[in-house]
């Protein structure tokens, strides 16, 4: 770990759910003053006293307010919903402040990156879906690809947060919004095939995948987790594909829902609508998980693997981990001066990722290489 230099940086993170509790836990842990912001002041106020932070009201739909309480801030980490992306970057970049959120929605995440004037203007950084697919995931990828000799000629991200026990059919739980769930199931993949961009439809391509302890899982299509991947690397990698990881049986069951229109949003209430009331009712929550990710690149001469094995660690779940720490990682890379360049940036283009990764260590996520 190479030596930081001292940094005062006031940073507020925009939601104190599982995963806003453990970016502001690591954040103080990395010598920031922090702000927690929740549209439950209670929320706030719990989590800003369990771990040494400042409790603020967030009305995120109220543009006026929100650009009151970001105003003197450094930093924004956002873990709102995906879906107030633009309105809370575009706020962070009049109030100055640099920005990461955790995306996961191709749509936002493109709107996004067309503030890249704006950002430029107000001398900030601005880097969507930083937190583990798409985030970290991708960083893996890119690295395997600008580090391997040769033409990249595949490279494959298999990524899952799963319960360590499956339970029920689905053999899942609850670990974020149901919402955010079903968007991934119903939104086109973002793939490279044969070197051009294409989408490919969610839920699809089904395989099965062994893996010690845990396998066999079932990987599948689903959207976001390549980030802007597909549309960076394009003409430089032929083929390039991200991959949900759940335990077997679960994507077919939602492939069913699909077709049986369950994904609809049209009407009152809307098929989605129920079904994520659903979702939410049934599902469990809160049994020990864990993280599964793979990373692997082809060329014509060698194939290299990054895996990481992540579970709860008795404070966060892994899926809070491995989604906060990434984003609060490159967070304070940027205050403390090692993103030289300004604008809107994938989390692949924004920092080196070899750096990234070495930020990790500490709160002992291991990205270790495995032999192919």
């Amino acid at each position: 770990m190479r030596e930081r230099s001292p940094v005062t940086t006031k940073t507020v993170v925009l939601g104190a759910g599982i995963v806003g509790s453990a970016a502001v836990w690591d954040l103080i842990r990395r010598g920031h003053t922090v702000t927690v912001a929740d549209a439950d002041p209670e929320t706030a106020a719990t989590v800003a006293a369990l771990y040494g932070a400042s409790p603020a009201h967030l009305d995120v739909n109220n543009r006026s307010a929100l650009d009151d309480l970001l105003d003197g801030f450094d930093a924004v980490v956002s873990a709102v919903p995906y879906r107030f992306g633009v309105a809370v970057a575009e706020s962070a970049i009049r109030a100055g402040a640099h920005y990461a959120d955790f995306g996961g929605n191709p749509g936002v995440v493109a709107a996004q990156h067309d503030l890249t004037d704006a950002a430029l203007a107000a001398n900030v950084v601005v880097i969507p879906d930083c937190g583990l697919a798409p985030g970290l995931a991708n960083v893996m990828a890119g690295l395997l690809i600008d580090t391997t000799p040769g033409r990249a000629r595949s490279v494959q991200m298999r990524v899952g947060a799963l319960p360590q026990e499956p339970v029920g059919a689905l053999g899942y739980q609850l670990a974020f919004s149901p919402a955010g769930l079903i968007n991934e199931y119903a939104e086109p993949c973002e793939v490279l095939e044969g070197g051009r961009y294409t989408t490919v439809e969610p839920l699809t391509r089904f395989e099965t995948v062994e893996w010690d302890r845990w396998g066999p899982l079932e990987a599948f299509s689903t959207a976001g987790g390549t980030s802007t991947m597909a549309r960076d690397r394009e003409g430089t990698v032929d083929d390039l594909e991200y991959k949900t990881l759940r335990f077997p049986g679960h994507g077919r069951i939602f492939a069913a829902i699909r077709e049986m229109g369950l994904f609809d949003e049209s009407g009152e209430p809307s098929p989605r609508a129920v079904l994520l009331d659903a979702l939410d009712r049934t599902l469990p929550r809160g049994k020990p998980d864990l993280v599964l990710a793979r990373v692997w690149i082809q060329t014509d001469d060698t194939t290299r693997i990054l895996e990481i094995e992540d579970v709860h660690d008795r404070r966060f779940s892994a899926l809070a981990r491995t989604t906060a720490f990434p984003a609060t990682a490159l967070i304070d890379l940027v205050v403390r001066g090692e993103v030289a360049e300004r604008g809107v940036h994938s989390m692949t283009t924004a920092a080196n990722g070899a750096l990234l990764i070495e930020e990790l260590e500490p709160v002992g996520i291991d990205v270790v290489e495995r032999p192919a």
